[in-house]
């Protein structure tokens, strides 16, 4: 290994060899008819540069197919298909054509910034917070698979806007219900069980008779479904017991009687199959005249609407499924819970000789 001069042709051959830090087999490259030392170790200087490259392809993959082995790697592992859908898209879609011939080890955190600035920059903060994760545990997993030393993902803090969700008010409910009921549309029972429920789209698509007490007015809801991961456990992983208010009775029974042996308490219709629920939402209420909300937010409606009556926020959280509080924050601000009676400290306040205006009708001369 190195230069050598040629005694029989006056040349020089030039050559460099490693061995592959895992299978141990020598890897290398050789020059021959090199007519000058000076040439010889401009070559040799060469070499040892694409032996280590030709090594590095065996053990570092550029991020392309890095890519394609996560995703794989992340399936096996048991994440839903939803998950790992969502994260193939936007990793591929915002990374590809910046990092697709770049070896994963080579990604530095200054890169990740310029990347998250030119391509996320107008996109709102929690997409730019859902990318970054996804960042994070791609790169995570190359550390666990040696093929990295270090994350390169920067911590960053996102601000997210607490907006507060759309809903419907109590009075806006009655008409959408009571509009629907009257014109025998077709997504009636579906927007009366998600209105008096709080189950999810996909909660609601899965929800068997077994799972419904008409008795002990209580629904079990274990099971939610989706088109990309079929049947599975709901959002949270956890089962709940949700209480069928009185004025949903007559409406499962009816459900019931019609379902002619069916399992699903509600019918199946072939836009909800195609997932086009809340596009028939927006259009029943377009005509009403209420406001455009998601099929999602009947949910939203549904707590807002609780917390109002005054249930605890504890008992909502229950039996919508929420586990982070701060979720429930943005429902309790919406009904106004988290500020509710706090001026009533001031209802006994004296005045201390301070004269309440009076209002008085200005008339023209």
């Amino acid at each position: 290994m190195g230069i050598k001069l040629e005694s029989k042709t006056g040349t020089y051959s030039v050559s460099y060899a490693k061995r592959h830090p895992i299978t141990r087999q020598p890897m290398g490259l050789i020059r021959k008819g090199i007519k000058s030392k000076a040439e010889a170790n401009r070559i040799y200087a060469e070499l040892i540069v694409k032996v280590e490259e030709k090594i590095k392809k065996k053990v570092i993959p550029t991020w392309e197919i890095f890519l394609d082995q996560y995703f794989e790697a992340i399936k096996l592992a048991g994440l839903m298909n939803s998950t790992v859908y969502n994260r193939e898209k936007v990793l591929r879609h915002h990374t590809t054509e910046a990092w697709g011939e770049k070896y994963v080890d080579e990604i530095t955190t200054e890169e990740i910034h310029k990347l998250l600035n030119e391509r996320l920059g107008s996109n709102a903060e929690a997409h730019k917070k859902f990318f970054i994760k996804c960042i994070r545990g791609a790169f995570q997993y190359a550390l666990e698979q040696g093929i990295i030393i270090r994350n390169p993902t920067p911590l960053l803090k996102f601000k997210i806007k607490d907006k507060i969700k759309s809903v419907l008010t109590e009075d806006q409910i009655v008409l959408l219900l009571r509009s629907a009921q009257a014109t025998k549309w077709d997504w009636y029972p579906h927007y009366a069980v998600a209105l008096y429920t709080g189950m999810r789209n996909g909660e609601l698509y899965a929800l068997t008779w077994d799972k419904v007490s008409l008795e002990k007015r209580q629904i079990l809801v274990n099971v939610s479904w989706s088109s990309k991961d079929g049947y599975k456990s709901t959002k949270s992983g956890d089962d709940r017991i949700v209480e069928i208010p009185t004025p949903l009775l007559p409406t499962l029974k009816e459900l019931k009687l019609q379902s002619a042996g069916s399992d699903f308490v509600l019918p199946r219709l072939s836009k909800w199959d195609k997932g086009e629920q809340a596009r028939e939402l927006r259009f029943l209420l377009a005509s009403l005249g209420l406001p455009q909300i998601r099929f999602h937010d009947l949910r939203a409606s549904w707590a807002t609407l609780l917390l109002n009556k005054g249930v605890a926020p504890s008992k909502v959280m229950a039996m919508g499924g929420w586990k982070d509080m701060d979720t429930m924050m943005i429902y309790m601000r919406k009904a106004g819970i988290d500020i509710k009676n706090s001026t009533s400290v001031l209802d006994n306040m004296e005045t201390h000789g301070v004269t309440i205006g009076k209002v008085v009708e200005l008339r023209s001369m």
